[in-house]
């Protein structure tokens, strides 16, 4: 995965746009973008949508949150269909995934940063095995739970609390063994502020992105994509402990290597397998 792009679940105007975009992940949303009066109708067209033939993009649908009285009726209505996974909203800790796994039966990725509470139980989702994909954070909901007047700096960068969700969902995937998904850029048509954006990213360890637009997926995919530069450096790395028998540290174009860049270019390599 590397990028992820929500889309109204009951919009069958956006859906096909979506379908088409390139995105790795397409998200059927049942929550956020769709009002409570046309969530039967969502349901229904998800429903439609995972039972047709699937494309090369994987179907995740956006459940709503546990305590919603909403997510009983997600689950009856598209698990059959078999979406390729389950996108949890609002997780309060490792807890509420095991919960929805139970519920559905399928694999899920967390909005792990929605809720002030979440913000301490980030080192919980260790434990949950193969079925948690990956952990992701959000910014607008935790900015309403903390009765913020605004969630941006004067640059349009996420303020100071909202780094640290970001910077905990980030170690908390991690220590899970899970994908560590960057959330979303909210201005769509800002397309130079999404690639610094991105970059920084991967910079800081995250392997995918969530989109809200199509014209979002093609620079995270094209940025998220390990560079030929990359891959061939890690490859060598990789050659070169082997040929030392595997020592602690190495030289190579005359830098000292150890173990931890031996394992950064094994997982790099590994993302392209």
């Amino acid at each position: 995965m590397r990028s992820l792009l929500f889309v109204p679940a009951n919009s069958e105007k956006k859906v096909p746009k979506a379908l088409a975009s390139g995105a790795d992940v397409v998200i059927l949303d049942l929550e956020d973008s769709v009002a409570p009066a046309d969530k039967p109708r969502a349901r229904e067209l998800a429903r439609e949508i995972l039972s047709s033939p699937r494309g090369k993009a994987k179907l995740f649908v956006r459940v709503n949150a546990l305590d919603s009285g909403l997510i009983a009726d997600d689950v009856a209505a598209i698990a059959r269909s078999k979406p390729d996974g389950l996108l949890l909203p609002k997780s309060q800790s490792g807890a509420d995934v095991k919960r929805l796994i139970a519920m559905a039966g399928l694999p899920v990725i967390a909005i792990a940063t929605e809720t002030a509470a979440s913000m301490f139980t980030l080192g919980t989702y260790g434990d949950l095995g193969p079925q948690l994909l990956g952990l992701t954070w959000g910014m607008e909901d935790l900015a309403a739970a903390l009765g913020a007047q605004s969630n941006r700096d004067a640059q349009g960068r996420p303020t100071a609390p909202y780094e640290l969700a970001r910077t905990l969902c980030l170690i908390g995937a991690r220590a899970a063994g899970v994908e560590p998904i960057d959330g979303v850029y909210a201005n769509f048509r800002d397309l130079a502020g999404l690639e610094t954006q991105c970059r920084e990213a991967v910079r800081d360890g995250f392997t995918a992105k969530m989109c809200i637009h199509p014209d979002q997926v093609e620079p995270v995919n094209r940025i998220f994509t390990p560079a030929p530069e990359a891959i061939a450096k890690a490859q060598r790395i990789v050659k070169a402990f082997a040929e030392a028998g595997h020592a602690g540290v190495i030289g190579l174009d005359g830098e000292m290597l150890d173990v931890p860049h031996l394992k950064a270019a094994k997982a790099l390599l590994a993302r392209i397998s």
